[in-house]
């Protein structure tokens, strides 16, 4: 028997004996909307006779008087009056294939409140007994400010399942006025459950104006989710559905030529990006921190994006070949592989935290940077190639000394553990299975050589029965998902596919899919964020770029896919909404006063396009971390993948969607577009000055007029999935 509130206990004696005030069937549901004096309820019955209830207005104190109520078949109006405040609830049902119920209610004070509690808004109810004696599972709810999501099934009675989801976004102005935020706000203890509104303790909620308090969105299914793959499947397909009945804020385009520019300059003039080692020029970690010795990471971390900016541009930056004359400073005989830290200056690492020890090793933190020198050697860099493979037998064997499960921090030279588990019983970085298997990936593409490709079978093997816990760090487990991925097209072997779903499910768990436009977060679009680890409490520029690249090659080499429509409709929305996003981690594009003037490593120049590592949304500063310097190559890998050069002509094409199958053929360009034919993306042709074009664009063989055109700039809004072709 579960213990539950006085806000809870009299709820289902109340529904029994209160009044139907509306009613509606919709899809074998049915819906009954209830006054229950201090409480207005909207009760759903599943089809077998299971029953929820969810509390759509709140009387605080009073009870609730009708005043109005208008149904229309497709929306219901309930206006509502308190002693306290006025109330508008409003009901619909969203074009879906799901059972989808949406409810909105916003109030209004008739004078000056402070709100010192709020009960949550979902309750379990029963066909006979108890709400106590109910039971069910919390598959996921919301962490910190991601998304408002609340996902549960009811075991007893055995109903099915529901799909909550917040919009969050439509509550900024009410956290405005009360300066209150909404993060951990839909959670709660069976069976007291869902959202419950920030309570105002320290400023009062101004009378007189409307705020909305509540918008949510419930999914209803009367399966019983048993297995870890059927619950990260059902979560995609839900929260696609959800989001197709979302209202989506606007996509800005940046001009991400001129970004990357800036960030090239201030990257090779600025001092505080670099410092010298025996004659060789490294990046430090953050700008102008000169005690951490150089770490192989960073130097990749840029070394890569500015490959991929050489092949694109066909010409090398200088910074290019200084970066790559210092790689090969980081092998260390001792152990056999590429080391974290400059093996001759680790004697200098601080110890102020764990791994600024010599020898201590975070787990993922030794395949990241033979990720990217594997990627560099399938480039066509030898001495990529050559360090990689000097050093990917290390690797081997830490995983087979760990059985392919890595602890937190380990030490290099005798395997020891330093910390085993990244809290006490969660176990160790659960998603460095995936990305090791990622790495032997890569390196089989480079050898032929099967025994990587056996490696990679192996490892991948430890992330069944993880479900929504594969996440440790965002960047790693978008590694993952391609490494599944690619085994399944390798061996065809279905698990492959579905763990790399169950990959992509946590990634989107962890993301924020509401716009935070309260505090110092109304200065930034956020709309569509990802969070580096489960409880970070802020977005980071470089894992939020490798999420991106990472979910961009998932897209293109899913073509041959039988894809789910939900990963159709979410991985490209993700990618348009990112390159809409990123260049507010460049100081020159926030005001002033949101970052912080306390820095934990370095300093921060204001001035300089290299991004900040932190992003808060809310009431706290960004740039509490730094300014990360190992993130300078945000802007190349956007300006490498959503922009493409048309050979022979002058003119670039920009899309916020992949695109495939580009062919040229005299002055006609074909190609198609990646994603749902729900869903619309940005196409732009970009002119240069002086160069005059009378462009016609055809979707599918029709004309199509573009939705704004000037002499740079020919803008057109396209469906996902279309074939475009282009003349001139």
């Amino acid at each position: 028997m579960h213990t539950i509130s006085p806000w809870a206990a009299t709820v289902q004696a109340d529904l029994e004996n209160g009044t139907v005030i509306w009613e509606k069937e919709f899809k074998n549901y049915n819906f009954h909307a209830f006054n229950t004096g201090d409480s207005i309820w909207i009760l759903t019955t599943w089809p077998d006779g299971g029953k929820m209830a969810f509390r759509a207005a709140f009387g605080l104190n009073c009870c609730f008087e009708v005043t109005n109520l208008l149904d229309d078949g497709e929306l219901l109006v309930l206006n509502l009056e308190t002693r306290i405040g006025k109330y508008e609830v409003c009901v619909n049902f969203p074009d879906s294939e799901e059972v989808l119920l949406h409810y909105t209610t916003s109030f209004s004070a008739k004078m000056p409140l402070l709100i010192p509690f709020w009960p949550r808004d979902i309750l379990v109810v029963t066909k006979q007994g108890s709400v106590e004696n109910t039971s069910g599972n919390l598959h996921m709810h919301q962490m910190g400010s991601r998304s408002g999501i609340l996902f549960a099934s009811t075991t007893r009675p055995r109903t099915g399942s529901v799909f909550y989801f917040q919009n969050l976004g439509s509550l900024s102005p009410y956290c405005e006025a009360t300066e209150t935020s909404l993060e951990d706000t839909v959670g709660g203890a069976w069976p007291e459950i869902g959202f419950k509104l920030p309570v105002t303790n320290q400023k009062a909620l101004p009378a007189d104006k409307a705020y909305i308090i509540s918008d949510a969105y419930v999914i209803f299914s009367d399966q019983i989710i048993d297995n870890e793959i059927q619950e990260t499947q059902e979560f995609l397909n839900h929260l696609a559905h959800v989001y197709m009945a979302l209202p989506h804020p606007e996509v800005f385009y940046h001009n991400w030529p001129d970004i990357t520019q800036s960030c090239l300059r201030d990257l090779q003039q600025s001092k505080g990006c670099w410092t010298q080692t025996k004659g060789k020029s490294y990046l430090n970690a953050y700008l102008c921190d000169y005690d951490t010795p150089g770490e192989v990471m960073v130097q990749l971390a840029v070394l890569m994006p500015l490959n991929e900016l050489k092949d694109w541009y066909g010409k090398t930056d200088p910074i290019y070949n200084e970066l790559l004359d210092g790689i090969e400073g980081f092998y260390d005989p001792k152990v056999k592989t590429v080391n974290r830290w400059l093996p001759e200056l680790a004697h200098q690492l601080d110890k102020s935290e764990e791994q600024k020890q010599e020898m201590v090793m975070d787990s993922w933190y030794l395949h990241h940077p033979l990720m990217n020198l594997a990627r560099l050697a399938l480039n066509g860099e030898k001495k990529a190639e050559e360090l990689v493979l000097k050093s990917v037998d290390f690797a081997i064997k830490v995983a087979h000394h760990f059985d392919y499960q890595w602890p937190v921090f380990y030490k290099m030279d005798t395997l020891e553990v330093i910390k085993k588990e990244t809290e006490p019983g969660k176990g160790g970085e659960k998603d460095v299975p995936g990305s090791y298997a990622h790495l032997m990936l890569l390196i089989y593409r480079l050898t032929n050589n099967k025994r990587y490709l056996r490696e990679a079978e192996k490892s991948v093997k430890k992330l069944a029965g993880c479900g929504f816990d594969i996440l440790y760090q965002a960047n790693n487990t978008a590694f993952s998902a391609g490494a599944l991925l690619e085994l399944y097209k390798l061996t065809g072997k279905q698990e492959y596919l579905d763990l790399s779903y169950a990959c992509l499910a946590c990634l989107f768990k962890n993301m924020q899919i509401w716009d935070c436009q309260y505090g110092f977060g109304k200065n930034y679009p956020n709309y569509f964020s990802v969070f580096p680890l489960n409880n970070a409490p802020y977005t980071a520029a470089y894992e939020e770029m490798e999420v991106y690249a990472g979910l961009s090659e998932y897209l293109l080499q899913s073509e041959t896919v039988d894809l789910p429509s939900s990963l159709k409709i979410l991985i490209p929305e993700f990618l348009k909404y990112a390159i809409s996003r990123f260049p507010f981690y460049y100081p020159p594009k926030l005001p002033e006063e949101m970052i912080s003037d306390e820095v934990k490593t370095g300093e921060i120049g204001k001035e300089l396009w290299i991004p900040l590592e932190d992003l808060y949304n809310g009431w706290e500063k960004s740039g509490q971390v730094g300014q990360e310097v190992y993130g300078a190559g945000v802007g190349f890998g956007v300006l490498t993948r959503q922009y493409h050069k048309v050979k022979g002509e002058e003119f670039l094409l920009f899309s916020d969607y992949p695109l495939i199958h580009i062919k040229k053929s005299n002055k006609t360009l074909t190609f198609k577009i990646l994603g749902s034919a729900s869903l619309e993306c940005n196409l732009k042709i970009l002119i240069p000055n002086k160069v005059k074009l009378k462009i016609k664009a055809l979707v599918d063989k029709n004309i199509i007029a573009p939705t704004s055109e000037n002499t740079e700039i020919i803008s057109y809004n396209i469906t996902g999935g279309s074939t475009v072709k282009i003349m001139w």
